[in-house]
């Protein structure tokens, strides 16, 4: 005889990834990330023939460039609920021919199996979120979106972990009769970097509330990235680009 002793699952919910920050990105951030995304992306979304994909597509940034300098079809991929929910709002004010260019995916790239769409895949503000193995797995969907030639361009991750704690303040910004602010603490944690977003919103009586949301970045370097990317077929691409992002190109398949 044999004594079982039954667990009742676990059925407290999961946060939904970016259910905080999704309320604050526009309205903290958009304004200097627009900027940021039209300096990195910009020339190679207007050099675009076969179709531009963007992954982590977030609140819309590089899909509303690329449908704003393309003429192509545009894939948008994000998995989260929440961002995509700004994301498909945003979208929905657009005029019918710039609407019937554009595919949101509620799926990460892999499952999204997008096979030979673009001539561009566009990785902003995301690889540095990824784990090594879940890196990899990106690499390779990525070349199967691609057509061969084609170009992968992502910002990249820190190069490696923080020696102290790193503080950004977000300038404060005015609507209505409120004010939106808050800051980003990023600090080592083991082999992991911890970012830790603090948002607060004040009205004419004082605080009306305060809002945590907590991220992970690996850190990798350029070189090792690299070699990385070699191994699913793509080459360091020989057009100038800003520091910041790393452009490879895919070849015939993998290496």
């Amino acid at each position: 005889m044999h004594t079982v002793i039954a667990q009742a699952p676990d059925t407290r919910a999961q946060p939904e990834p970016y259910a905080v920050s999704a309320e604050f990105y526009d309205i903290l951030q958009a304004h200097d990330d627009d900027r940021r995304v039209r300096q990195l992306y910009g020339t190679a979304v207007a050099t675009a023939r076969l179709g531009v994909v963007d992954v982590g597509a977030g609140t819309g940034r590089v899909t509303l460039l690329s449908l704003a300098r393309s003429r192509t079809g545009v894939h948008a991929v994000e998995p989260a609920r929440a961002m995509r929910a700004a994301l498909m709002t945003r979208l929905a004010a657009l005029p019918a021919p710039q609407r019937a260019r554009v595919s949101v995916h509620p799926y990460t790239l892999g499952e999204a199996a997008l096979r030979d769409v673009a001539d561009l895949v566009i990785c902003h503000n995301t690889v540095a979120s990824l784990t090594p193995d879940a890196r990899r797995t990106l690499w390779a969907s990525v070349a199967e979106a691609l057509v061969p030639g084609g170009r992968f361009l992502f910002e990249l991750p820190p190069a490696r972990l923080p020696a102290e704690e790193h503080r950004r303040v977000f300038p404060v910004r005015r609507m209505g009769r409120h004010e939106y602010g808050g800051h980003m603490v990023m600090s080592a944690a083991g082999p992991r970097i911890r970012t830790r977003v603090d948002y607060w919103v004040r009205g004419t009586h004082g605080l009306l509330g305060e809002h945590t949301e907590t991220f992970w970045m690996w850190p990798a370097t350029r070189s090792d990235l690299i070699a990385d990317l070699r191994r699913h077929g793509f080459a360091v691409s020989s057009a100038r680009h800003d520091p910041a992002v790393l452009a490879v190109t895919l070849g015939r398949g993998p290496l």
